[in-house]
């Protein structure tokens, strides 16, 4: 772990442009001592997206920074739902479910926190752990009465509710009071005084203040990160095919690695600075040179094999690379029938019985007509013989070829190209 215990990581934040809002006396407090601090994840899903990242590597800054940081899954109130960012109620998760979402977060968390390092390890808690023994009457009298229903109603993730016709569950209403007890807490059992987290959640954070204030009489501080946007204002983290998920299940290392690559000029070294390590010197050449030879992606390039790597190690990484590689004539031997299904989804395709490839196997030429890659035998010769046609992205230099099933990415997948970038692919059953 790297460690800047001299520097100020409020300073680091600002100009990381990550501070959106803060409670007053947070940057002195950060100037003058290391602080326990957390930052909750709710379970709603086995896995955490890239959305997540800001809150979560954050946290690891804070922790190179010589702060001790706990990060909170919240097997608790994942049970409830926040009603922040939300337009519609969550449905509600069993037990079995939050506890097995709880598990596989806790995986996650654990690529950008160090739980080794002795002096100042980060730690998991799960708010379950105390949420599920809560007496309802008890917890009404101690705690509801701290709070008017008069200042809950101004809160956004309220109020954007109230408006429309589904309206605010009592369930979702109570969420406040419940992320509001696990600050106060941590406060009193583990001295943590700070609670960070997304914009969306400063009603929830400055709620938790006010209820430690009130039930003992200290202060408590609060710190959050801007919600991500893309420039043009669109969700940052979505795709056409959804979420990007950090489990590789859920979102392959391909896939992963494609969505950074392809980050916007105008957004990438906001990306850079959000999400990497990266020095000011290391980012700021990166931004010069996205100015000067914006073609060149370079910022691109070093942000998503860094936020792979960081989230999937090398391997994965390796092989992200050359799967991307590949749509540009890089080397498919070795990629699997799923990196190849993925990589190639949106290339036209044919489909062909396993058994015509059997024994000797078809000939180049019938295959380019059969599939509809090409439209006659006289084209297929044609561009063989310029050197234009490719097999797995290797030149095909003889009309006479045969394609026999052994050629073929597991059995499945073969993959044709004309030129640079005019792919076809074969899949057989």
């Amino acid at each position: 772990m790297t460690s800047n215990q001299n520097a100020n990581i409020f300073g680091e934040l600002k100009w990381r442009g990550m501070v959106y809002d803060t409670m007053e006396g947070v940057e002195e407090l950060l100037a003058k001592e290391k602080v326990r601090l957390y930052n909750g994840f709710d379970p709603t899903a086995d896995s955490l997206h890239v959305g997540h990242m800001v809150s979560m590597i954050a946290l690891a800054r804070f922790q190179r920074f010589g702060h001790h940081v706990i990060a909170l899954a919240g097997g608790g109130t994942g049970m409830i739902g926040d009603p922040s960012g939300r337009s519609s109620e969550r449905n509600l998760l069993t037990v079995e479910e939050t506890r097995h979402n709880v598990e596989e977060i806790k995986k996650q968390l654990a690529h950008f926190l160090d739980f080794e390092v002795k002096t100042n390890p980060a730690r998991i808690v799960n708010n379950a752990d105390w949420l599920l023994e809560l007496r309802l009457v008890d917890f009404l009298r101690e705690i509801g009465k701290h709070f008017t229903i008069n200042t809950m109603l101004t809160k956004d993730s309220v109020k954007n509710r109230m408006g429309r016709e589904s309206g605010l569950s009592y369930t979702e209403f109570s969420y406040s009071l419940l992320q509001s007890f696990d600050f106060l807490h941590l406060y009193e059992n583990e001295n943590c005084i700070m609670q960070t987290g997304g914009s969306d959640q400063w009603g929830n954070i400055t709620a938790g203040c006010e209820l430690i204030r009130r039930k003992i009489g200290k202060n408590a501080y609060g710190l959050t990160y801007p919600l991500v946007k893309k420039k043009d204002g669109s969700k940052f983290g979505k795709t056409a095919g959804g979420a990007v998920w950090l489990s590789p299940e859920r979102t392959s290392p391909y896939k992963f690695y494609q969505f950074w690559l392809n980050a916007d000029d105008q957004d990438v070294i906001d990306y850079l600075k959000y999400f990497t390590f990266f020095d000011r010197d290391t980012i700021l050449s990166l931004e010069t040179e996205t100015k000067e030879k914006p073609e060149a992606r370079n910022a691109q390039k070093a942000l998503a094999r860094e936020m792979t790597l960081m989230m999937h190690g090398p391997t994965a990484l390796d092989k992200a690379v050359q799967a991307s590689e590949a749509l540009f004539g890089g080397e498919i031997d070795g990629l699997s029938s799923g990196d190849i299904k993925e990589i190639f989804a949106e290339v036209p395709s044919s489909l062909f019985g396993k058994e015509q490839f059997s024994g000797e196997g078809k000939g180049i030429v019938d295959l380019l007509i059969e599939s509809g890659f090409l439209k006659s035998k006289g084209e297929a010769r044609r561009a063989i013989a310029e050197g234009g046609i490719y097999v797995n992205n290797h030149r095909v230099n003889d009309s006479a070829l045969t394609i026999a099933i052994e050629q073929f990415i597991d059995g499945t997948y073969l993959v044709l190209r004309r030129g640079k970038k005019n792919y076809f692919m074969i899949e057989t059953n």
